[in-house]
Formats: structure tokens, sequence, C-alpha cells
């Protein structure tokens, strides 16, 4: 859960990511694991759900920073947090993002997949349209 204000917008790394309100002062806290809002599912249910809501999950899920069998779903905008190499949120605690530096305000917030995904990043296809009108079948 994103523990600063912040807001999505188009992103120029991958269609849509989140961005920062106002300024933030490197080592502050930016984002939490909190059981209490974010969303654990197990592992196992991947296989048991409809295909377009594993999709989803498979999309915006990381591994639980505990217990390997569990993913999580944040809450909130942090979803959206798109990977860097040189990101400006450090997840080296993956309970606890901290600025990695001063950001600023409109400043799009970006981590490490590697630090929520057990080491290996995975960069799935867009599924957001900013701006374009999507079609239903």
């Amino acid at each position: 859960m994103m523990m600063v204000r912040c807001y999505l917008g188009p992103s120029s790394i991958e269609g849509l990511g989140v961005f920062a309100a106002t300024a933030i002062r490197k080592g502050a806290l930016v984002r939490v694991h909190d059981s209490r809002f974010d969303v654990t599912y197990e592992r196992d249910e991947l296989g048991r759900v409809p295909a377009h809501f594993r999709e989803f999950l498979e999309r915006y899920t990381h591994d639980h920073p505990r217990d390997a069998d569990y993913l999580v779903l944040d809450c909130d905008e942090a979803r959206f947090m798109n990977h860097a190499n040189v990101p400006n949120v450090d997840l080296t605690n993956p309970e606890r993002g901290v600025a990695a530096r001063d950001i600023a305000a409109g400043e799009e917030l970006t981590c490490d997949y590697a630090r929520v995904t057990g080491g290996r990043v995975v960069l799935r296809p867009s599924r957001h349209r900013i701006g374009q009108v999507m079609a239903t079948a």
C-alpha cells in the first residue's frame, strides 16, 4: 500500500504508471506490505480462476515477502509501479519501500521487480490502452 500521495498517469515505461503527487525526500517510506489491505492469494489458486482473472493476477501480483506459497495483490496504485534497473523506490526489504533518492512531484515511481519476484523479472505485455477506446467482443 502506498504511503505517499500519488496518482496514475501515462507512462513512458509501460502504458500506465504511478506518479508522486508531492515531492518525496530520500529515505521516506513510500510503500508497505499491509496484510489488512493488500490481498493474499495462494499461488495454487491461479489454476482455479477464470483465464481473464488469472492473467490479471499474473500481471499485478508479486511474491509474498515472507511465504513463497502466496502472492500479493496491492490494494492501491502500488500495483501499477513499473520496473526500472535503477529505481527511485528501494525495495531491498520487500515489506517496506523507501525513496532511494529525492523524488520530484510528478515523477514516476519505479522499483526493481527482482526485489519482489524472487529475483526473476518477467515483463508482461501492457493491459492498458491510454487514450484509446478498447473494442469489446
